[in-house]
């Protein structure tokens, strides 16, 4: 059943000077840019208006098929009012993030197409952690057909999440429950989101110039969508090419290749990077500052956060410190996903959960600690204070029942029982609704659960913490 959640006014938005949002789309939108920090120093006394928590992409339409995408800078989204009043920069915002946690982003392309207003699928998604204390940087990109539990809405491909969220006035909007999704698929909190139109990537590789690409083998892509339902074909040679905005986001969106949206994952990854290394040319500086007012203009249309200004500025600070060698790219390929065919005929890739996790935890997690044995297992569980879900997957009559009793001699707090929603379940589950690893370890030896077979979720249907489908591999001893 699909839970639509009740309307909501919208938040206030986040007035961001020029040189605060030219880091976020020059330094977290393309990994944490450094020498973005330079265009915030020059411009720091500067201020505009601009509402990002919750701007309207606009799209110019096309007058034909196959046209070339229409810059943003060219679009009729007003400028601010002259007499409208402009933002002061507190003194102490200028200055090195002082927190010593992890960080973490979750960067949202948006696919909007010319005349569109309603809701819009997310084409890019890639979620970027900034560890201040080993100045690190890791990015990580979900394919856009993951196929995931999206929180109150059922199973579907994770760039639906984004849509969804905006179809149903879901509190926090689209960018919320795509939060909400990736937070339950990985089990890493997430603290800030940048949502990006396509114009905005457009615009801003041409405003440095192009980017150059290594490309390992040519593509021809004659169904390349353009911007208003039609096509433009897309054709690139491989080895080193120099692109401008409108063939970099080909470049980066085309799934004509074998591996399809896996490699186009990863050739969203090489383009952030030839921007990085692009942007942080030393003679790319004085450009960039003498095109402030367009890249303004341009991310004002194109680009949403929840980032306030100072965190904006104080993060940058932060990243420039970062050297190259401490930065990591993931993308969860085929050691990560496997093709399947949904029963309505929908290509998608599944998860294999316990690679991905190993992966996040290297990525996301602060070094493991020493696993506990089996002997301790049951304080720390206990410590946990977990409430347990029983549900019966199996023809066997009362068998949650007897579960329950048997895990309650064990301390287990098994809180509710009941019936899964089919009586076929070959082997038992886990899904853990929270961070309750010892828990979930003493269940998965207890019952004998394989470890493939525990996930995460993101609410749960009843008051409880961790549910267990008991099947047909489980009987009580």
């Amino acid at each position: 059943m699909i839970h639509r959640p009740q309307k909501r006014q919208a938040r206030p938005g986040i007035r961001l000077p020029l040189w605060a949002l030219a880091t976020l789309a020059l330094v977290f939108a393309t990994a944490v840019i450094a020498s973005s920090v330079w265009l915030f120093r020059t411009v720091r006394d500067m201020a505009s208006t601009a509402s990002f928590s919750d701007p309207t992409f606009t799209i110019p339409a096309e007058t034909s098929q196959g046209a070339p995408p229409v810059s943003s800078s060219g679009s009729d989204a007003p400028a601010p009012a002259a007499d409208e009043p402009l933002e002061t920069l507190a003194p102490d915002a200028v200055r090195v993030w002082s927190g010593t946690e992890r960080i973490t982003f979750l960067f949202l392309g948006v696919d909007q197409r010319c005349n569109e207003e309603g809701p819009t699928h997310t084409d890019s998604l890639m979620l970027a952690t900034l560890d201040p204390g080993s100045l690190s940087l890791s990015i990580l990109s979900l394919p856009r057909d993951l196929w995931v539990e999206i929180p109150g809405f059922g199973v579907d491909r994770i760039n639906h999440a984004h849509f969804l969220g905006q179809a149903y006035e879901y509190p926090g909007g689209g960018q919320a429950l795509a939060m909400e999704t990736i937070q339950a698929l990985l089990g890493v909190p997430i603290d800030y989101y940048l949502t990006v139109n396509f114009d905005g990537f457009v615009e801003a590789v041409d405003l440095i110039g192009g980017i150059v690409i290594d490309v390992p083998e040519a593509i021809d892509d004659p169904n390349y969508p353009d911007s208003c339902y039609g096509y433009e074909p897309f054709y690139i040679q491989a080895g080193q090419q120099r692109l401008d905005g409108a063939a970099a986001l080909k470049y980066a969106r085309t799934r004509a290749t074998f591996g399809g949206d896996v490699d186009r994952a990863k050739r969203q990854q090489a383009v952030v990077l030839a921007v990085r290394n692009q942007v942080t040319r030393l003679n790319m500086l004085p450009q960039l500052i003498a095109r402030a007012p367009q890249l303004w203009r341009t991310f004002q249309a194109n680009v949403r956060t929840n980032l306030a200004v100072d965190e904006a500025i104080q993060l940058a600070l932060l990243a420039q410190d970062i050297p190259s060698e401490n930065i990591r790219t993931e993308v969860l390929d085929f050691n990560y996903v496997y093709n399947e065919t949904t029963p309505d005929g929908r290509q998608v890739l599944v998860p294999v959960r316990d690679e991905i996790r190993k992966l996040r935890d290297e990525l996301f997690a602060p070094a493991a600690a020493p696993t506990p044995t089996f002997e301790d297992l049951p304080a720390l569980m206990e410590a946990e204070g977990a409430r347990v879900a029983l549900y019966n997957g199996t023809a066997v009559f009362g068998l949650a029942g007897d579960t329950q009793t048997y895990l309650r001699a064990r301390n287990v707090t098994v809180t509710e029982v009941g019936n899964a929603d089919a009586a076929t379940y070959k082997t038992s589950q886990i899904i853990d609704f929270g961070a309750h690893p010892n828990t979930v370890l003493f269940l998965v030896q207890t019952l004998g659960v394989p470890p493939v077979n525990v996930s995460s979720g993101g609410r749960p249907a009843g008051d409880y913490d961790v549910l267990v489908i008991l099947g047909d591999d489980w009987r009580v001893p």
